[in-house]
């Protein structure tokens, strides 16, 4: 099977390649940038097939899918920046990258017949209540221009196309790119004290994890709307912080203080980010591991 990944040079992106490499399938990274920028760590996603791609240039992103053909197509790129997202000047870029370039993905997708895998979050949703979001409830009200701008992702797919997958993830942490553990362990190492929230609630993703989903999912015809975080249970930020600090050792005292105390935050925040997933087992999916054993090879493997 042939996949065209898009965002290989974040996180995820680059744990996709690598996955399908080690099944045996061809996968073709793509990104913004001239050449890939990422962990150079002699893995598959550094050998594979790399094409620069603006995904927002519509003509490009038919071109290069028309000439590659794929039997799938995983989008993984996109702004991701909450915050940054929240700046008057940059409302149009982020449209333009989440919602347009999805369009263009998803068109370009249609024209070859190919299958789709559109990788979403929490964020469409209003972020209230202490009930878990099932993955077939409707979205409505995202709390901020990010969370918006994903759902109308969601829907330029949705109306596109009959063959995809929307995969709505959270709190991702993984070996390429920034993630809240490699933040919080330096912050740690300097600080005595740290202030980390705990009135959000939700459940982390370990992208090596997610990756092995991700294609067992693609390489099926079970399409549709599908939420994929760690097992492990719903934890706020400061339960995570807790952990990820107890495994690695370190003695940093951490505080949890609510949403309004901590007050740095650009961007609304969800409160309620858990994410139901049993729809994964009904369809003969195996679930991720414990975000706890996630967190425990995540140390290993960065080497923070």
């Amino acid at each position: 099977m042939r996949v065209f990944v898009t965002g290989v040079c974040g996180q995820l992106g680059h744990d996709v390649v690598n996955e399908l490499a080690k099944r045996g399938h061809e996968g073709v990274g793509t990104d913004i940038q001239p050449v890939y920028s990422g962990v150079q760590d002699g893995s598959a996603v550094t050998t594979a097939r790399y094409i620069q791609l603006d995904i927002t240039d519509r003509s490009s992103v038919q071109k290069v899918i028309a000439e590659i053909h794929p039997d799938a197509v995983i989008h993984c790129a996109a702004w991701t920046n909450v915050d940054g997202a929240e700046a008057p000047e940059n409302h149009e870029k982020v449209h333009m990258i989440n919602a347009v370039g999805t369009q263009n993905i998803a068109d370009a997708t249609k024209a070859v017949d190919a299958k789709m895998m559109y990788i979403s979050t929490d964020y469409v949703f209003d972020g209230q209540g202490e009930r878990p979001w099932e993955p077939d409830d409707k979205c409505y009200s995202p709390l901020n221009v990010y969370g918006q701008s994903k759902l109308d992702g969601e829907l330029a797919v949705s109306r596109t196309l009959d063959k995809f997958f929307i995969v709505r993830i959270a709190w991702v942490f993984g070996l390429n790119g920034k993630n809240f553990i490699k933040t919080m362990i330096n912050v740690g190492k300097t600080h005595d004290t740290v202030r980390v929230v705990n009135d959000q609630i939700g459940t982390p993703t370990y992208t090596i994890d997610l990756a092995r989903l991700l294609v067992d999912m693609v390489e099926t015809d079970k399409y549709g709307y599908y939420h994929a975080t760690n097992e492990g249970g719903y934890i706020s930020w400061y339960d995570f912080c807790c952990e990820f600090y107890k495994q690695y050792g370190l003695k940093t005292k951490v505080v949890p203080v609510t949403t309004e105390e901590y007050g740095l935050s650009v961007a609304a925040r969800p409160f309620n980010s858990r994410l139901e997933k049993s729809k994964l087992v009904k369809n003969g999916f195996t679930p991720l591991p414990s975000w706890q054993d996630a967190v425990s090879r995540y140390l290993k493997e960065a080497q923070l």
